[in-house]
């Protein structure tokens, strides 16, 4: 922060302060050298720092500088280590400093409602304790390197179909409970001095224009004292971006954008003190010398590449153990198979793309970990598609080792921004070659590469189920450790692996494919739907096995803290993750079966024991009261349980909490399935009732005619032949660019954009006027919409001729 700050502000014009709300180029801020203002850096950051080399995109399709890939957040919150994910952050916090990046944008925290969602190896959970903790954790440890944190994306966004257009329809309690609790205690206890708004509209009303959300909820009552900045195009309208409480947009949209914020001021739409304060506010979170400007080292690309093989080793599950053919000893012969040995998928795909400083081969960390390598099959074509020869050969080495080691995963194609994956399932190839290898040799240990579940009919076909997850450029190397013994698995899944797809809360209206996104299943989402509903699933909530064995005892609860004491029973030295639930079974409310309120991840020696206690806070027995419309206390017993996973209960015992005396916020009686979590059965009527108003319309009114926040994707039920045409050629370019290898994210990603997005992430090229203009032809307009095309233009190109303020 400036020690001058208050002279800048004080020799701000209007005109300076409508300038700084909106960005400078792609990624950095504007300069104002009158006023000694720097211009900053931002950069994409969840898995490693991704600054660009060259021309900037906002998807990761151009060159950036190399540096560490770390594990997906995905596959870091396996590990359920608070210090681990801050020691992450100390990390990423380093690199962007050493490359002249001042904020970070990320961790990435929001909520897993669908394991389907294509950004979803970017986010660390489906329960909000969890991934409010580690990106607590994520924030404290970037900001410790003098760079600045950005959690993303607030909030509700739970898909990627059509996500700059779509409506997330959630009623009050779970928006506050599930959707945005995570963010609070990222807020609350990380300290981030930005955060990003999401594309999506919450219950009709942009992220970014959202007042109640970037005012009365983040500042008021969270003391949120850092900026907003938008998502990269996520800027719908500038100006009620700005009187909602969003302090910059982002990439810079032109002068039209100072413009937009001027002509509001004048004609009275915002007050001229408010953009004013805004832009204080911006100013004061500014740093005194940017990143660029300042004498950092470079960093130790060994040591952090070292830190980032620790890591991957430490959130890999162990799913499955026959027999305890892991781990292996040394000089077992394996037979190396699958494409995925070869050329190692380590992250997905997107904004979030690193260009890592080195990649671990598989191959070469199986031969120097004192395994012996019989060979390398590929097996199977990595994206689909038959190959017998391929079958054949992995199926005639894997009779020549002791145990096979079957890499399999899905691609690039199936995990990235942009777009949700359709299934669950791998690739039939991926499982006709396990098949064919475990029939001549059982003893096989699948790794799996994947930031997200994947349905496992095939279990039986393996003795031994890793997940190595997106282990980041040292994952290979993390997982040697893992299958050799050097290091005990100690991860857990922080998220449900459902049996099938058609099992997950959601199923029935996920993805939102139209006008709007419905929550339908309320909290029910992930362990919480599984346990109360109880459908069973692959692999719970908090599971994970290891190559040791611990006893829990001695459970004491008070009314803030849980103790017990755990011991280590097993052979080996090794981590336990203990869970903290708490449960209400006779509620006044329809509530989750059980609800994680905090771990402890503990590390014990062959014999050791240890006193744990796990604080009871201020989240542990709130619930959103939607009469009071405020945070409450049901009065009564509570039961309180610690155990390995949600579904392992070890301890269990009660605790008299006192209530808040609010009165019930529903008439259970209108709500039979949210009583029951049978959430697949919710009706229209009940989930009205659970609203509190009627639910706005699903599908797009085709009849009317098309605006500006409509998607190209709409232009195949255009009135005008020039909108149908538009959407044939970005269709056909849609379609080609699919099956890629490194699939055209820019062609894929078009098709859901909404046509002001022209106007937003065109540097300029084009604005709001000109957009409306396009919509007119769009509509059948055509010569009209011409016409006011080409007068937009020359105006645009005059008005472009005088700045609203110098730099």
């Amino acid at each position: 922060m400036p020690r001058d700050h208050d002279k800048r502000e004080k020799h701000l014009t209007l005109e300076e302060a409508c300038a700084l709300l909106s960005g400078g180029t792609q990624f950095t801020s504007k300069a104002m050298p009158r006023l000694g203002i720097p211009s900053i850096c931002f950069s994409d950051g969840p898995l490693g720092v991704r600054k660009q080399a060259g021309a900037a995109d906002h998807l990761g399709l151009n060159p950036s500088l190399p540096a560490t890939c770390y594990p997906a957040p995905a596959t870091l919150a396996n590990a359920w280590d608070v210090a681990l994910e801050e020691e992450i952050g100390r990390h990423l916090g380093a690199e962007a400093a050493a490359l002249g990046v001042d904020v970070l944008l990320g961790p990435g925290l929001n909520i897993k409602r669908s394991p389907l969602c294509g950004r979803n190896f970017e986010y660390f959970s489906e329960d909000p304790c969890l991934s409010g903790k580690l990106a607590a954790a994520c924030i404290r440890g970037i900001q410790s390197q003098g760079t600045a944190a950005c959690p993303k994306h607030f909030a509700v966004n739970s898909q990627e179909t059509l996500r700059m257009h779509s409506d997330s329809v959630v009623d009050e309690r779970t928006l506050r409970e599930l959707y945005l609790t995570g963010f609070e205690i990222a807020v609350k206890e990380g300290h981030p001095q930005w955060i990003m708004s999401a594309y999506n509209r919450i219950n009709g009303i942009y992220a970014n224009e959202n007042r109640q959300l970037l005012r009365d909820i983040l500042v008021d009552e969270w003391g949120f004292g850092g900026c907003v900045v938008t998502d990269w195009g996520g800027s719908n309208d500038h100006a009620a971006g700005v009187a909602a409480g969003s302090h910059l947009e982002m990439p810079a949209a032109g002068p039209a954008a100072d413009r937009e914020l001027l002509a509001a001021v004048r004609s009275g739409r915002l007050d001229s003190a408010w953009v004013t304060k805004m832009a204080a506010e911006l100013l004061r979170n500014l740093p005194e010398t940017p990143a660029a400007a300042r004498s950092v080292p470079d960093f130790d690309r060994e040591a952090h590449h070292a830190f980032a093989r620790r890591a991957a080793a430490e959130c890999a599950v162990l799913l499955k153990n026959e027999g305890s053919l892991l781990p292996l000893a040394p000089g077992t012969r394996v037979a190396v198979i699958g494409d995925f040995a070869d050329r190692l998928r380590f992250q997905g795909g997107g904004s979030s793309c690193v260009n890592p400083t080195r990649v671990d081969s598989p191959l070469d960390c199986l031969r120097e970990s004192g395994l012996e390598v019989a060979g390398y099959a590929p097996g199977f074509l990595r994206h689909g598609g038959e190959d017998a020869g391929l079958l054949a050969e992995a199926a005639a080495l894997a009779r020549t080792a002791d145990v096979v080691l079957a890499y399999l995963g899905l691609d690039e194609r199936t995990e990235t921004e942009g777009l949700d994956r359709e299934s669950l399932a791998l690739r039939d190839n991926q499982i006709k070659l396990l098949e064919a290898v475990s029939a001549v040799n059982p003893d096989v240990v699948v790794l799996l590469t994947c930031g997200a579940p994947v349905e496992t009919p095939w279990i039986a076909h393996c003795k031994a189920l890793l997940l190595g997850g997106l282990g980041g450029q040292a994952g290979a190397g993390g997982a040697a450790d893992v299958l050799t013994g050097r290091v005990t698995p100690s991860g857990k899944l922080a998220e449900s692996w459902p049996m099938r797809l058609e099992d997950t809360p959601c199923a029935p209206w996920y993805p939102g494919r139209e006008r709007t996104a419905e929550y339908r299943e309320g909290p029910f989402v992930g362990y919480r739907y599984y346990q109360t509903a109880r459908v069973p699933v692959r692999f719970p909530f908090g599971f994970g096995l290891s190559y040791t064995s611990f006893a829990y005892d001695g459970l004491e609860a008070t009314s803030r803290q849980v103790s017990f004491t755990l011991t280590n029973t097993g052979p080996a030295a090794g981590a336990e993750v203990a869970q903290l639930y708490i449960a209400k079974p006779d509620s006044l409310l329809f509530r989750p079966a059980l609800e994680l309120k905090g771990f402890a991840k503990v590390s014990l020696a062959p014999g050791e024991s240890r006193r744990v206690t796990i604080p009871l806070d201020a989240y542990a027995f709130r619930y959103f009261n939607v009469k009071t419309g405020r945070w409450e206390a049901e009065e009564g017993i509570y039961q309180v349980m610690v155990g390995a996973s949600c579904a392992d209960i070890r301890l269990s015992g009660s605790l008299s909490v006192e209530g808040s005396g609010a009165p019930a916020p529903y008439d259970l009686s209108g709500l039979p399935h949210y009583i029951t979590g049978q959430v697949h059965q919710v009706t229209d009527q009940e989930f009205t009732a659970l609203l509190g108003r009627p639910i706005p319309p699903a599908r797009w009114n085709r009849a009317a005619p098309l605006t500006e926040n409509d998607t190209f994707s709409q232009l195949r039920y255009a009135k005008g032949w020039a909108g149908r045409l538009v959407y044939r050629i970005l269709r056909r370019q849609a379609d080609r660019a699919a099956p890629a290898d490194k699939p055209d994210l820019n062609a894929l990603f078009r098709l859901g954009m909404p046509f002001r997005a022209v106007a937003k992430m065109t540097a300029g090229m084009v604005d709001m006027d000109m957009v409306r203009a396009l919509v007119e032809l769009f509509n059948g307009r055509f010569c009209r919409g011409a016409v006011h095309l080409l007068a937009a233009w020359r105006r645009k190109r005059r008005m472009d001729r005088k700045k609203v303020a110098e730099p």
